[in-house]
């Protein structure tokens, strides 16, 4: 199977720069998994999609405001850091730039010295290896001088940080934000909830692996990156019952859905469950829990629309996101939603 399999004409202009005034106003395509038909409504029609007996599972993560831009020491030029990983022991996995100026050895200052950090280690692939020195509290100080980690097609400010998190983030660690849960209200949550559909928590802090297009021609030769993620005993309790009781396990987002999956036995229970997932979902998978699956618009070539191909077949895919595009969509990360359902 050919990366360019997943290849579609996306005009500049349909790549949303901001988030719209109202979370929950965001145009929803509705596609049926078997049948490839759509239709058009709007995110605030949700529960009209739901039934009593479904349970949505919401990835909880929080973006931690993780870009620091700080300058070399002593009196040296200005570097960006960007947070990944955290290794422990003060020691972070980041994105840097210029690359060619942080060397191992190399000393940085942020928010005239509230934060310092040198350099360790140069990994494969170009990533380093920061250690941080701080007094205090880290996340503090991140709160205090990081900014938004936001994707590099997005160019426009963003005026308010919470808009890049969902209503109900709670577990900081992520370096972007999982985004089909951005159109959620903590309203439209109690309303599904007062209807009888069951509202289950995962945690996947997301890596920015997750956006990056594929490069390999073949996609089985792609190295797909590592996110840590967590299941509790009563989020897999509640998605065990909803399958014996007949409801259809709802996925918010991609990264839920390759969290449950990560985690499912082959008969699709699941268990209390914690640790490190490079699960690459493509056409061909056989989905253990999920039934369906609301999600954005996601990039040309990347494994995320792989992911939704393998869910409901890459024609269906490429047809309505050629239709979004035709209407006019709005496009990743603030973009539009798309509810791919089962009838």
């Amino acid at each position: 199977m050919k990366t360019t399999d997943f290849d579609f004409y996306l005009p500049e202009e349909l790549i949303a720069q901001t988030p719209l005034e109202r979370r929950d106003g965001s145009r929803l395509l509705v596609l049926n998994k078997h049948t490839g038909a759509t239709k058009h409504m709007h995110f605030y029609d949700l529960p009209s999609l739901l039934r009593p007996g479904d349970c949505l599972v919401l990835n909880d993560s929080r973006v931690l405001p993780a870009r620091l831009i700080g300058h070399r020491l002593p009196g040296g030029g200005a570097v960006e850091v960007l947070l990944l990983i955290d290794r422990g022991n003060k020691t972070w996995e980041c994105l840097v730039r210029p690359g060619r100026k942080m060397k191992p050895g190399t000393k940085v200052s942020f928010g005239d010295g509230a934060l310092t950090a040198e350099v360790t280690e140069v990994l494969e692939g170009g990533n380093r290896l920061v250690r941080f020195d701080y007094e205090g509290i880290f996340l503090e100080k991140l709160e205090q001088l990081g900014k938004m980690p936001l994707p590099p097609y997005i160019k426009a400010e963003l005026q308010d940080p919470e808009r890049y998190q969902t209503v109900y983030s709670k577990e900081a660690g992520s370096a972007a934000a999982p985004t089909a849960g951005l159109h959620f209200t903590k309203d439209l949550l109690k309303q599904v909830a007062d209807m009888g559909v069951h509202l289950a928590y995962v945690t996947l802090h997301v890596g920015l692996g997750t956006f990056r297009p594929v490069k390999e021609e073949d996609i089985l030769d792609h190295e797909m990156h590592s996110e840590y993620c967590m299941i509790s005993a009563e989020t897999a309790e509640l998605i065990n019952r909803t399958k014996r009781e007949g409801g259809r396990v709802i996925c918010v987002g991609t990264t839920s859905c390759r969290t449950i999956e990560s985690w499912a036995a082959e008969d699709g229970t699941l268990k209390e469950s914690a640790g490190w997932t490079n699960i690459f979902i493509y056409p061909g998978y056989r989905f253990k829990v999920l039934d369906c699956l609301i999600t954005n618009f996601h990039l040309p070539e990347s494994t995320l629309i792989m992911l939704v191909s393998a869910l409901a077949g890459r024609e269906h895919i490429l047809s309505a996101y050629q239709e979004a595009v035709n209407l006019k969509y709005r496009f990743f990360s603030f973009g539009d939603a798309m509810f791919i359902t089962d009838g």
